[in-house]
């Protein structure tokens, strides 16, 4: 099993890498061998292509999340041209076809035919990871198919279930896996085979529900019950590895930022300023800076119209109208990066523009050495990719302290949750051992910029200003990851503090996703939606509008 688990990790790094781009394998002419005969199938080998499906899965929802709120960039100035069809077409192929529903389905069947209940680990994780997909498929989608889904011979065309109706299915589906988890063992790739952090997992995952659809009543049982995601050593990650060929193991961005020829990724002008400004001691560890001056910039006053033509323009009227014109094209202290909705060419940059750092790329940590990326360089791509970690739980809870009128208690939640944060990014920096130790951030510094948000959240006159600082630090924390904050962002409407897109009229902000175009060809019972204006059930605030609308700074 041990040996089964090290070749399709291995498999599984490899073609990770694809999925920040275009996904269009269609439904219709993908088979899964594992899929054709239960009898024949090895659980253990269907249970690991689960866990890559739900790898990829994850991938892909933080990677197109990220860019719509401000985390990554956003490379549209049209938010309907900007996400298409084809953005969540290979998580829609994952679940139905070629990763999830059928494996599961095989396993639940080989572990009915043996019925001795020694595939109860198996069945267990992976119906954690189908629901957790599911869940997401109506956050980022809507409505989707469930009760007629695989079921070729009944239901050649499913239809669609609600996303209400989906998201109980998951729900009932998890307390499936929990029972199937008490008490088990086994082996996987994100947890070893340990069933008493998934079952955490589980009831972390639970907690996303419950805030999601504002049910907080069932979020503080959860609370209560003491079972959930809490410290870092618990977090829900997926380590990559170093390995370069045959296969290639490393984290996608390292993949992406250290070529021989440059970082190919551009960073979000306002994730950097916003930590710069703060003096945030995670700014070390999340970007690698190649040049210790960006044009356009106090040391560069006259600008670059090669390497950054922007830095020779004026910011747009409503970028300087929103207080975002001095971070339009440039930051001071050599970080490089774009600002929402910038989508100019590639110009000749990829050795200076700002690059993936240690965490959670497995990149350089910046000691202020201001040299070039390249192969092997820092920690070889060992990073991670964040599913669900314990600063997030804390995060949700000072949501949900919030909402209940509770600013006292939402202070307390918030610093555990940046503590938890930064302590666990500040770990990172012993993955680059070619760095700077003298850079290192001390538990002393890290302290005292958690005090100081702190004290900005209890200074703060109205709850507006202390939602707007709770999202700030919850997207700073969510790098790396973002379905989550993308779900915040829908469901509060914070943070209101962010630029709008370089666009004037960029059109409304993506409510939805659109349906995936192999499915939308294939199946005749579901049509494509007009627009990203179309709202998932949980989502009851105010429509977008073409010149902005919902959430506000949009």
């Amino acid at each position: 099993m041990k040996k089964i688990i090290k070749f399709i990790m291995a498999v599984a790094v490899a073609s990770s890498a694809m999925f920040y781009s275009c996904e269009t394998i269609e439904l219709e002419l993908t088979e899964n061998p594992n899929g054709l005969n239960p009898n024949q199938a090895d659980p253990n080998l269907l249970l690991n292509t689960i866990q890559i499906g739900y790898l990829n899965n994850m991938s892909s929802f933080n990677g197109n999340a990220a860019g719509l709120v401000r985390i990554n960039t956003f490379g549209s100035r049209d938010y309907f041209a900007g996400i298409t069809g084809n953005a969540l077409n290979g998580n829609w192929n994952r679940i139905y076809s070629t990763s999830m529903i059928p494996n599961i389905n095989n396993i639940a069947a080989l572990n009915a035919e043996a019925g001795d209940g020694s595939l109860d680990f198996q069945e267990g994780i992976s119906k954690v990871m189908l629901a957790h997909s599911l869940m997401l498929m109506v956050d980022f989608i809507g409505d989707i198919p469930l009760s007629e889904a695989v079921n070729p011979d009944e239901f050649p065309a499913p239809n669609l279930d609600s996303g209400q109706s989906v998201y109980t299915a998951a729900l009932e589906m998890l307390d499936e896996a929990q029972g199937l988890l008490n008490g088990t063992a086994g082996s996987d790739l994100f947890y070893g085979g340990d069933s008493s952090l998934w079952i955490r997992a589980i009831n972390t995952i639970r907690l996303k529900a419950a805030l999601t659809v504002q049910d907080y009543t069932t979020f503080d049982q959860i609370i209560a019950g003491d079972n959930f995601i809490q410290s870092n050593d618990q977090d829900f990650v997926f380590e990559f590895g170093t390995n370069e060929v045959n296969p290639d193991e490393r984290h996608p961005d390292y993949v992406a930022d250290y070529t021989p020829s440059g970082a190919n990724l551009y960073k979000s002008n306002w994730t950097m300023d916003y930590m710069l400004n703060s003096n945030d001691p995670r700014i070390r560890y999340y970007f690698f800076r190649q040049s210790d001056c960006t044009p356009g910039a106090s040391c560069d006053p006259d600008g670059n119209g090669e390497t950054l033509s922007c830095s020779l323009q004026m910011p747009p009227a409503h970028i300087t109208a929103a207080g975002f014109g001095d971070i339009f094209c440039f930051l001071e202290d050599g970080y490089w990066g774009r600002l929402h909705g910038n989508d100019e060419g590639t110009p000749p940059d990829n050795f200076f523009r700002t690059a993936s750092g240690v965490y959670p790329a497995g990149g350089l940590f910046d000691d202020n050495r201001f040299s070039n990326v390249g192969l092997g360089l820092g920690a070889g791509g060992a990073g991670i990719e964040p599913f669900l970690l314990a600063s997030q739980v804390d995060f949700m809870r000072a949501e949900v302290a919030m909402a209940q009128n509770n600013p006292g208690a939402a202070a307390m939640h918030l610093e555990n949750a940046i503590t938890k944060s930064v302590t666990k990014v500040i770990g990172f920096g012993v993955r680059d051992a070619s760095r700077d130790t003298s850079f290192d951030v001390s538990m002393a510094e890290a302290t005292a910029f958690v005090d100081a948000q702190v004290q900005a959240f209890n200074d703060a006159t109205n709850n507006d200003d202390r939602m707007n600082l709770l999202a700030e630090q919850f997207w700073i924390s969510q790098y790396g990851a973002g379905a989550e904050a993308y779900n915040f962002y829908r469901r509060t409407g914070f943070p209101t503090t962010i630029p709008p897109n370089l666009e004037p009229n960029p059109g409304g902000f993506v409510r939805s996703f659109p349906y995936a175009t192999s499915e939308v060809t294939a199946n005749p019972n579901i049509s494509q939606k007009a627009d990203q204006s179309v709202q998932v059930f949980w989502d009851t605030n105010p429509p977008s509008s073409a010149s902005g609308g919902f959430p506000a700074a949009n």
